[in-house]
């Protein structure tokens, strides 16, 4: 097993990216395995890692198809809908509730 080679915060060399990088410029690793790796310490806590893709490698994004674009669409629209009183609740329902706002103080 080898260990990736490890890069201080904005220290790593060109040529490498990180997902949301590689997103930026309508990228996506693409299959390929992790280079190395980039840390951001924190004080009281460990290191923010963040994994860096080769850009050399990397593929294009896949376009947005409508089939996908209603899809996303109707995810998005459920994430939104309150177990708890049926309604939609105007914004997305957040995970740790588990209902919306109104449902969740009484």
């Amino acid at each position: 097993m080898t260990t990736l080679p490890v890069y201080r915060w904005r220290l790593a060399p060109d040529g490498l990216a990180t997902r949301r990088q590689l997103r930026a410029v309508g990228l996506r690793p693409g299959g390929q395995e992790v280079v190395a790796q980039l840390e951001r310490p924190r004080r009281r806590r460990g290191p923010l890692v963040a994994y860096l893709y080769r850009l050399d490698l990397a593929k294009p994004v896949r376009p947005m198809t409508e089939r996908r674009a209603v899809a996303l669409a109707k995810a998005n629209a459920a994430r939104r809908w309150c177990p708890s009183c049926r309604r939609d609740a105007g914004y997305v329902i957040p995970v740790s509730l588990g209902c919306c706002g109104r449902c969740a103080s009484v």
